[in-house]
């Protein structure tokens, strides 16, 4: 999305095979650093990279490294406690301090990638969720300390989204994770869970949104509500058949939807890419903007 609008962003991660494979596919506004960035050395070669890429200069920072961790109460142990840490909180503060400098001069903004684990309580993620609520408490403190140099700071707390991180994480199996994905469409207001497309939208609105610092911006499709909505199976011959849902599954004045599955309507409702140059390109991030995306092999959204 960054790279439709003209941006040049620089993506980063541990698997080399798929960071490169992704700037192939975006071409020249794209740039791969192989690293890690929970070691310091990686987190300057990061930074390095991106401020070339981008011409000599850092508009933007997203934070989105990170791994699952779960654990029982009854069974935490000090190295994944601290492991979780390291990856989720540590890393993006210390990536952060770092790029302060950079983003003083050109007063842009650091963004980092919370979850609705702060919203939602789920047994035996602790570990996640206290990770998650340190990046959102983070979030604030460090507006209110960098907002008189003009740099900007937000958090993004995305929903249920198809991503590779409890596979990776070694929790489930590809089918595992794809059934829970589905499964939980059900627990989202609007009915389906989201796109990597989707969380990428609203980290471009808070890129551009100049007077919009320390807010945690949830995008989750109203899982954060708590409602729970009857997905049924239907499928015509002509596609996913759209309908009322049943009105004691919803709460009053609800409208839900019938399809055969959730994720069979994602990236429908998403707007065609406008070349760099358009009228709808302007009006977003300007051609030069220079972002460094810092990912993690755990999340598919180096996939922006």
């Amino acid at each position: 999305l960054f790279v439709a609008r003209g941006a040049r962003v620089t993506i980063t991660g541990r698997r080399a095979d798929k960071i490169e494979g992704v700037a192939r596919d975006l071409g020249a506004g794209c740039r791969a650093v192989v690293g890690d960035v929970t070691v310091a050395a990686d987190r300057a070669k990061m930074l390095a990279a991106a401020v070339e890429h981008g011409g000599g200069k850092l508009d933007v920072l997203v934070n989105n490294a990170g791994n699952m961790y779960r654990q029982a109460v009854a069974e935490y142990t000090e190295d994944m406690l601290r492991a979780a840490f390291e990856t989720n909180v540590i890393a993006g503060m210390m990536l952060s301090s770092a790029a302060v400098p950079l983003l003083a001069a050109t007063q842009g903004a650091i963004f980092f990638m919370g979850s609705i684990h702060t919203r939602r309580a789920y047994p035996g993620a602790t570990p996640y969720a206290a990770t998650k609520a340190a990046v959102e408490g983070l979030t604030r403190v460090m507006a209110a300390e960098l907002g008189p140099k003009q740099i900007r700071v937000c958090c993004v707390l995305p929903g249920a989204v198809h991503t590779e991180i409890n596979v990776r994480a070694g929790l489930a199996t590809p089918q595992e994770a794809a059934d829970r994905y589905a499964a939980l469409a059900s627990s989202h207001a609007l009915g389906r869970i989201g796109t990597a497309e989707e969380i990428a939208e609203a980290i471009e609105y808070l890129a551009r949104a100049e007077w919009v610092t320390g807010v945690a911006l949830e995008v989750d499709g109203g899982l954060g509500l708590g409602v729970s909505i009857h997905v049924h199976d239907v499928m015509t011959p002509s596609g996913p058949v759209f309908g009322e849902s049943r009105a004691s599954s919803l709460p009053q004045g609800n409208v839900g939807f019938l399809w055969e599955r959730a994720c069979s309507r994602i990236g429908s409702k998403l707007p065609p890419k406008e070349e760099p140059g358009s009228s709808r390109c302007r009006s977003g991030l300007a051609r030069d903007r220079a972002a460094l995306l810092c990912c993690h092999e755990k999340y598919q959204a180096i996939a922006w």
